[in-house]
């Protein structure tokens, strides 16, 4: 006899949808939060749905989501419409209804502690301090899925971090978001067709001429 532990595992492997994939913006719904930095997530996923010919089309689990095919698997992109302080509610509800394992649910995100113009990919964590991420983390019970963190960079002066993710990007770092969220959605197609890993050492290096 099995071990009740280890034939929990099985039975969760056996039951779980490893065909399916989702991918989670997270941002603010809203017109006055559309071009936030706090919002780079679903703005990644909105090019990303543009690249797999698909639209957001209905509300699901709290969340506006969407499903494309990409070779032999389904691809789930949602945008929680709960607020960003409570996207667990709809991450967690999606998860469960799809019967996901946690390596095939990938969070995108902002992060202040990161340069902008920076992509970091990792296969599990904390939340440092994100509000979205720490919502998904106790709605999920485990810190144990991917992320793709956009850097936003940190506010000039001192200016608080929780203002300036609401603000629109001005400037240089605008005439660069089209490159960088190019950047990021093929970071997100490398992950779903060659795997994290390799998803990781191909775009967590620094970019051209980045000297930091």
């Amino acid at each position: 006899m099995l071990p009740s532990e280890a034939m929990a595992i099985i039975m969760d492997k056996s039951t779980s949808n490893l065909s399916t994939y989702l991918i989670v913006g997270l941002g603010n719904p809203g017109r006055e939060y559309q071009n936030s930095r706090h919002n780079i997530g679903f703005m990644l996923v909105n090019r990303l749905a543009e690249r797999l010919e698909t639209t957001f089309a209905r509300l699901e689990s709290k969340a506006l989501v969407t499903k494309a095919k990409l070779e032999d698997y389904t691809i789930i992109l949602a945008k929680p419409q709960t607020y960003m302080n409570l996207s667990g509610q709809s991450v967690n509800s999606l998860v469960k209804f799809y019967k996901l394992p946690m390596e095939n649910v990938m969070v995108v995100y902002d992060d202040v502690d990161l340069p902008f113009g920076r992509l970091r990919i990792r296969p599990s964590g904390g939340s440092a301090g994100h509000k979205g991420v720490e919502s998904i983390i106790q709605q999920l019970g485990t810190q144990d899925f991917p992320r793709l963190r956009f850097g936003v960079g940190r506010p000039p002066g001192s200016k608080g971090a929780a203002a300036y993710v609401l603000r629109d990007f001005t400037g240089e770092d605008a005439d660069f978001l089209h490159q960088y969220l190019e950047r990021g959605t093929d970071a997100v197609l490398t992950y779903l067709g060659e795997g994290l890993e390799t998803a990781m050492n191909r775009y967590n290096s620094k970019l051209d001429g980045d000297n930091d």
